[in-house]
């Protein structure tokens, strides 16, 4: 019989992050459906970086809105939550899919992650990535080496298979394409290199396989991604985007999608629901909340009226 003591159970950081995305979520709800993507935007950005402010750790955004000459709030760089332990780095997209909310369209979503200092691959000066993701029953499928849209699409449907586009949404479709039973097998396409590093967070809870390349989208991106040490031939796979073997992952629906439910609210307050996640112990959690009006705008202020 093993006498080695059990380890004592430590603080989940993704149940306390679940506040700030679902926080995230009801700001920017307030205009889905409005055309103004850029108002939804900062609503998420504010909301969820006055609920960060309430999350003991020291962090460190590695993946962010932008630099700090571009980005008022949660740029990269910036120094996010008491400075206490755990040191992390973070991830955000308080408004995945700005046009998608903008627009009313589905699977718009607040997401944040976080694993340990060090561990989240900086893609530097490149905005954008080659991406495959599928579930763990397909992930020795995966290969990079394949032509590029047109070519690829006309082989994909020569072959008997179905294609959904997606205009926006990475994260939303990533979790898709990972999750055991999903009506589709595989993420492949060019999109964002912040949604990558998030999708890979989540699949690092939740299990699959994400492998990616930077994309560069012109010959100065190239260069400046060339003199900053990118290589940009390198196969990025899921442990190299994010390495760290203790992350957290919380994604709260704004618009209703295939993963989660999005904002609605009722004539007391709202309801949303979120996926929490963390690697270490592999737990998924759907959290379905319900939201005080009042309360919310006595914590809020005008975020939520």
């Amino acid at each position: 019989m093993d006498s080695s003591p059990t380890p004592k159970p430590d603080r989940n950081l993704a149940l306390e992050l679940v506040r700030t995305t679902e926080y995230a979520a009801i700001a920017a709800s307030r205009w889905t459906g409005r055309g103004q993507k850029e108002s939804a935007d900062g609503a998420a950005v504010d909301a969820m970086r006055l609920m960060l402010d309430s999350v003991r750790m020291d962090g460190t955004v590695v993946i962010g809105e932008g630099e700090k000459d571009e980005a008022p709030m949660l740029y990269n760089g910036e120094r996010i939550g008491d400075g206490s332990p755990p040191l992390v780095d973070i991830a955000v997209d308080p408004l995945e899919g700005t046009e998608l909310c903008a627009m009313g369209l589905p699977s718009s979503l607040a997401v944040i992650a976080l694993s340990e200092r060090g561990t989240m691959f900086d893609p530097g000066p490149c905005v954008y990535m080659e991406k495959m993701a599928t579930s763990r029953e397909l992930a020795h499928l995966l290969d990079l080496d394949r032509p590029r849209h047109e070519q690829a699409v006309r082989e994909i449907r020569d072959a008997g298979a179905r294609i959904r586009f997606i205009p926006h949404g990475d994260v939303s479709a990533a979790l898709t394409a990972v999750t055991e039973g999903s009506s589709v097998d595989l993420l492949w396409g060019i999109g964002g290199t912040p949604e990558g590093v998030l999708s890979a967070a989540a699949i690092k809870c939740i299990g699959g396989k994400i492998v990616g390349r930077l994309w560069p989208r012109d010959d100065a991106e190239r260069q400046a991604a060339l003199d900053g040490g990118c290589d940009l031939d390198e196969v990025l796979d899921t442990d190299r985007l994010v390495a760290g073997d203790d992350v957290f992952f919380s994604a709260t629906g704004v618009t209703d999608g295939d993963m989660v439910a999005g904002v609605h609210f009722t004539a007391s307050g709202a309801t949303t629901e979120s996926l929490v996640m963390r690697s270490r112990s592999g737990t998924v959690r759907r959290i379905h909340a319900t939201h005080d009006r009042p309360k919310l705008r006595a914590l809020m202020g005008s975020r939520v009226d």
